[in-house]
């Protein structure tokens, strides 16, 4: 059960009601393509959200101007985030699809300030297939590549 539910009527996207301020949010910053606000499910103290301002899914549905801005705001709430809460590190967390833990279909990134301790745990399940495989894996991502260019 993911701990936050889109509550919005059918049609309506949370992210959307919040851009358009329909839905109160404790905003931190915004530009002409983004809106950076604080998530209501803090993981750590100082955790936000940037989300584009245009209804966009998932990384896919980005134009590039919009993927390079909302990357530059994230870069600028970890700044301030490291300013204002002091934390050893920073993590960046952007999910594409239900599978991958996409809770609200609006795309956005979670800037979350990390301490040790802070009870999150982020572990891999690595694995190492070996140069012959990844040789493969990187020349059908070449192939995707330059047919999608």
């Amino acid at each position: 059960m993911p701990l936050f539910v889109d509550t919005s009527p059918p049609g309506q996207c949370i992210f959307c009601r919040l851009v358009a301020g329909d839905i109160p949010s404790a905003r931190v910053a915004e530009d002409a393509l983004t809106l950076a606000f604080m998530d209501l499910g803090q993981v750590t103290p100082g955790h936000v959200l940037v989300a584009s301002k245009r209804h966009a899914a998932t990384l896919f549905d980005l134009t590039p101007e919009e993927a390079g801005a909302v990357m530059q705001m994230a870069q600028r709430v970890a700044q301030a985030i490291g300013r204002a809460f002091d934390p050893p590190g920073v993590m960046l967390l952007q999910a594409n699809g239900t599978v991958a833990g996409q809770t609200v279909g609006h795309f956005h990134i979670h800037v979350v300030p990390r301490h040790e301790g802070d009870g999150i745990d982020f572990t891999w399940p690595r694995q190492e297939p070996g140069p012959a495989v990844l040789d493969d894996y990187a020349g059908r991502l070449r192939a995707a590549w330059d047919s999608g260019a």
